[in-house]
């Protein structure tokens, strides 16, 4: 719907001023039709507005100039006569003078949207910036902690192999049965490989490697790589809907981190729906950014949650480690953008990956 309004009424800039023009070339012959009988003079601000809004305060200008020597001229030649010479050209000017003012009034009002979106984009860089600090100084800390630890890891596997095959020595000369004790032994081992797995990721999430730049098309990367997820998708009992914008060029950045962030989100969306739902992957094309989105009908969250969602290592999941979400904003900041995020509690969650194509080749 959006995209159908944005069509509509902001087309290309000659567009507009042609389909202005017919509209002001309507308005007037109506108004001469009727004999000036209904009062149609505000109805001229219409396309004069319009046309300012989509191209600018110049061309408004230019465009309400314009439109009062075509009234006027039109007015003279026509065969309505007023009480006194000078109306006509009294009129012409009193709509120039009101076109101007109205064109500089939307114009400082476009700006003013223009200025709030600015300030909106500089608070999300800056917190960005903040975060991604944050996020090289717990990936360094990350790192270390995750290196310490590795090498007694390494020493208790090795020694609870030896002690399950001591366990097992024992069994056979006591004839005890040893199958408790080998329950344990493995239930501990099981336990470290988690842990493993746990650093093993923190190592990732503090040793990202930086993006290799290359033309990237985000649609094809995303109907190939989901293509191999079928099968996932129907073990969750997942539908998957794709909305793929294809105005949506090629774009520069790293095919394996971008995946790899959209991965995440993809799972993440899936552990949401434990009992199934549907999972919409969709682009779109918004002025000089790429958005992907990744919109789930899962449990959803809650505000407090929702403000506590990219804090590394916050999770609500038992096996989670609150690596996942942190990785994604830290490679899509690593690409120039950033990620939002709208959840409504029982009805699901939207991630949007949005990547600022004018940073990235456009």
């Amino acid at each position: 719907m959006r995209k159908l309004i944005e069509r509509v009424f902001f087309p290309p800039k000659w567009v507009v001023v042609v389909m202005a023009s017919l509209l002001l070339g309507l308005i007037g012959e109506v108004d001469y039709v009727t004999g000036h009988d209904f009062g149609l003079s505000a109805f001229y601000l219409l396309p004069i507005g319009w046309v300012c809004w989509v191209a600018g305060r110049r061309m408004g200008v230019l465009f309400a100039a314009a439109s009062a020597v075509v009234w006027l001229v039109a007015d003279l030649a026509s065969d309505f006569h007023y009480s006194n010479w000078a109306i006509p050209y009294w009129n012409a000017a009193m709509l120039l003078v009101l076109s101007v003012c109205v064109v500089l009034l939307l114009a400082a009002s476009k700006d003013a949207v223009a200025l709030k979106e600015e300030f909106a984009g500089r608070k999300r860089a800056e917190q960005a910036r903040l975060q991604a600090e944050r996020l090289a100084t717990v990936g360094i800390m990350a790192a270390q902690v995750a290196h310490e630890v590795r090498n007694p890891l390494g020493s208790v596997t090795l020694n609870l192999d030896l002690i399950d095959k001591e366990i097992a020595r024992l069994a056979e000369t006591s004839g005890h049965p040893a199958k408790e004790a080998h329950v344990l032994v493995q239930e501990i081992r099981g336990e470290v490989h988690r842990i493993r797995r746990v650093i093993d990721i923190y190592l990732q999430f503090g040793r990202l490697p930086k993006p290799e730049w290359q033309p990237l098309a985000i649609n094809a990367l995303l109907e190939q790589k989901l293509a191999f997820m079928v099968g996932t998708f129907d073990q969750a009992r997942v539908k998957l809907r794709t909305e793929f914008d294809p105005a949506l060029a090629a774009i520069r950045g790293d095919e394996d981190l971008i995946w790899e962030a959209a991965l995440n989100l993809i799972k993440n969306s899936i552990e949401a729906m434990p009992d199934g739902g549907e999972l919409c992957v969709s682009t779109a094309r918004a002025e000089k950014q790429a958005l992907l989105r990744f919109t789930d009908t899962g449990a959803g969250m809650n505000p407090e949650r929702l403000a506590m969602v990219f804090q590394p290592f916050f999770t609500t999941k038992k096996q989670g480690t609150g690596v996942g979400l942190t990785l994604v904003q830290q490679i899509v900041t690593e690409h120039g953008g950033h990620v939002e995020c709208t959840s409504v509690e029982g009805r699901g969650s939207t991630f949007t990956i949005v990547l600022p194509l004018s940073q990235l080749g456009f």
